[in-house]
């Protein structure tokens, strides 16, 4: 089963935080790093209201799925700043395979193009395949 949610928009002066549910791994680098503006325990969990526009940014930068992104209004137009990291495939302990900066990837017959970082599942549990949906925690993955 494949669920798509919407991606969330959330404002801080001249920066927009933009959630993106579907991609999101669930590692907690946001909360560990910022728990004061991502607190899954509330709604909305994310209040920018809490912290600077560097703070945000800095923390997205950590998000190893690309869940969270942001913008940066400008005078011409707000363009999206994925993190800037040479291309790299990373094996995260018991966890997905991430891959910095896009890749086309072919599944099943079809080619699917994506940018930005991109986390796949090595578990075999993942109701998104080929993407981690944070399925191997609760089937305690281990490699």
């Amino acid at each position: 089963m494949n669920l798509i949610m919407a991606e969330k928009h959330y404002k801080k002066g001249e920066t927009t935080v933009v959630w993106k549910p579907s991609l999101c791994i669930h590692s907690a680098n946001c909360v560990k790093n910022l728990p004061r503006v991502f607190n899954p325990n509330r709604k909305p969990w994310i209040e920018t209201e809490h912290a600077s526009e560097e703070e945000l940014i800095n923390t997205i930068k950590k998000c190893p799925s690309g869940a969270l992104s942001y913008l940066i209004d400008s005078a011409d137009t707000a363009s999206e700043i994925i993190q800037e990291n040479k291309k790299q495939i990373k094996v995260m302990s018991s966890g997905p395979l991430i891959i910095s900066d896009g890749c086309s990837i072919e599944y099943n017959g079809e080619t699917i193009e994506k940018d930005g970082i991109v986390a796949l599942c090595r578990c075999g549990h993942s109701n998104n395949k080929p993407f981690c949906d944070g399925s191997h925690r609760v089937k305690e993955f281990k490699d």
